[in-house]
């Protein structure tokens, strides 16, 4: 008979965040090899296993005995909290193996099996601290050199990953969390928020929320996981919350960040492109009303609910708070003005002194400078831009103004409507960014045509051009919709145009995509004027 290794990680150590694999493999073994707490914690999955059990800084013994017993052919599981592979017995018994000889082809069968491991299950009593690059660090020197350890946690917080800190304390080995403390406060603020579970889903669950400095007020032990937040980690309602980017950004007006490329395959992203059915306006009404009801209910308290659900037992948890102000970058784009394309030295010296080191100054092709500032107070860099004279505009998914210069405001006669639209439109939220272009004379050397929407002033009139393909390689000019439109209709013209694609333009459809799909627009019909002539697709990169 062929005996097998069956390393199972059982994760917390509640029946309900055991996978079923790993229950199977419990139940399948003859033999149960683990550190006497855990095996406690699976004993009521068991029924007539042969039960080993040791106890701490006993794992190289328990390894070499899982191997033994295999050998003699008895299917041994060997048990770990969380994952096996993680701090646990997965790696030891390899070694173990490796040591005899072993090989996979001729060797004694294992499988590894997958489990829970800490850093996670305390994530999700946290809120979400591990939502970019983060590491795992154990302070026992038991099986690995202090000065080694040292050296991960000088790393690890020098490049700034959330940190989950595993057997951070012991009865004998009590330092080592104030060194990995000390360190950590050469890199990070004292403020930085700060994570403690100790006994995650199990009955003597605690967790406290405080911050790096004060961390150690707390009581730390074995069974305590240490989460320590980046540099951009905040709190929010008891909750610890890592953004997936670096630095949150936003411009004027705007307190959300737009659509990212992620989240074009979503229905409601793009559903000409998608199988879509509207909801009945009954199922949308019912969804509100459940929305405001649960908008009454914190999010911890949601999660607390759902644990005692779980668990059959009121759950008691105890939370610290720490505020942590988290640098934001704000984005704004500036020009001289809707006609002017010359800055004044003052102005260029303002933006580079508001940009700084940190910040970013780019030229755009649309008559604008781009800037994004790190900063907690934008209302003072907004008045020092307005204050030398410069015309503010948020970035993103919003209407732009492109002006030509009037031949330096020599063709004057329609700057007015060019105004009128800038202060009605201008910066207005889009289903994807949008260009009018407004050129004062027939010429259209700022080439208004190669907008989304060009306007053209000539003889007295405008000119009008809707749909403009502005990109690739097969990108084309607006197509002429009308000729003499008299001045005083172009604005509520193109503003019926702008309101009909903000009410009924797809999240992240272009204009010119727009137009293609509802064929007419402001009562313009559309038509393709898309040029006769086969061109290879080229993506981005090409």
């Amino acid at each position: 008979m062929s005996g097998k290794l069956l390393i199972v990680g059982f994760g917390p150590g509640n029946f309900e965040h055991i996978t079923e694999r790993a229950k199977e493999a419990l139940q399948e073994s003859d033999m149960i090899i683990g550190y006497k707490t855990y095996v406690e914690l699976i004993q009521g999955l068991l029924s007539n296993q042969q039960v080993i059990s040791t106890g701490m800084t006993e794992e190289v013994t328990r390894a070499q005995e899982a191997v033994k017993q295999a050998e003699q052919g008895k299917k041994v599981a060997v048990i770990s909290s969380g994952d096996a592979g993680v701090y646990g017995m997965a790696g030891l018994v390899y070694e173990v193996l490796v040591e005899k000889g072993w090989s996979r082809k001729d060797g004694v069968e294992i499988e590894i099996i997958p489990g829970i491991s800490a850093i996670n299950s305390c994530a999700s009593l946290l809120g979400a601290p591990v939502m970019h690059d983060a590491c795992t660090i154990s302070l026992s020197d038991h099986l690995t050199p202090w000065t080694l350890i040292e050296k991960r946690i000088e790393a690890a917080a020098s490049a700034d990953f959330v940190i989950a800190l595993y057997n951070p304390k012991s009865g004998r080995r009590t330092r080592q969390i104030a060194e990995a403390q000390r360190i950590l406060l050469q890199y990070r603020s004292p403020d930085t928020p700060v994570g403690l579970v100790k006994s995650a889903y199990r009955d003597r669950q605690n967790i406290v929320i405080t911050n790096l400095k004060e961390m150690l007020e707390h009581e730390i032990g074995m069974l305590t996981t240490v989460i320590i937040g980046n540099s951009s980690t905040f709190l929010y309602d008891d909750l610890m919350i890592t953004p997936r980017g670096y630095q949150r950004k936003y411009t004027l007006n705007e307190t959300k960040q737009p659509l990212k490329p992620h989240q074009r395959l979503k229905k409601e992203a793009e559903p000409w492109a998608l199988s879509q059915e509207e909801a009945a306006p009954a199922v949308e009404e019912k969804e509100a009303e459940k929305v405001k009801e649960v908008e009454k209910i914190s999010s911890r308290e949601i999660a607390e609910k759902a644990l005692s659900l779980v668990t059959g037992k009121e759950e008691q948890t105890t939370f610290e708070k720490v505020t942590v102000k988290m640098e934001s970058i704000f984005e704004l784009a500036v020009s001289p003005g809707l006609v002017s394309k010359k800055f004044t030295p003052v102005q260029l010296t303002t933006i580079a002194e508001i940009a700084g080191e940190k910040g970013s100054i780019e030229y755009t092709p649309d008559h604008q400078i781009r800037l994004e500032v790190p900063t907690a107070e934008p209302e003072k860099v907004t008045k020092r831009l307005s204050e030398v004279g410069l015309l503010l505009a948020p970035v993103g998914d919003v209407l732009t103004m492109k002006a030509c210069d009037f031949c330096d405001g020599e063709k004057k006669d329609s700057i007015p409507y060019a105004e009128e639209l800038q202060e009605r439109l201008g910066g207005v939220n889009m289903p994807k960014v949008t260009k009018i272009g407004f050129n004062g004379c027939g010429m259209a050397c700022y080439r208004a045509v190669q907008d989304d929407i060009g306007i053209v002033y000539r003889k007295g009139k405008f000119d009008l051009f809707l749909g403009a393909k502005t990109v690739g390689r097969s990108a084309h000019s607006g197509q002429p919709v009308a000729e003499g439109i008299p001045p005083e209709k172009i604005v509520d013209v193109v503003e019926g145009i702008v309101d009909e694609y903000r009410e009924k333009g797809h999240p992240n459809e272009s204009f010119f995509k727009f137009f293609k799909r509802v064929k007419e627009v402001g009562g313009f019909v559309y038509q393709n004027v898309t040029p006769k002539i086969k061109i290879e697709p080229a993506p981005c990169g090409d």
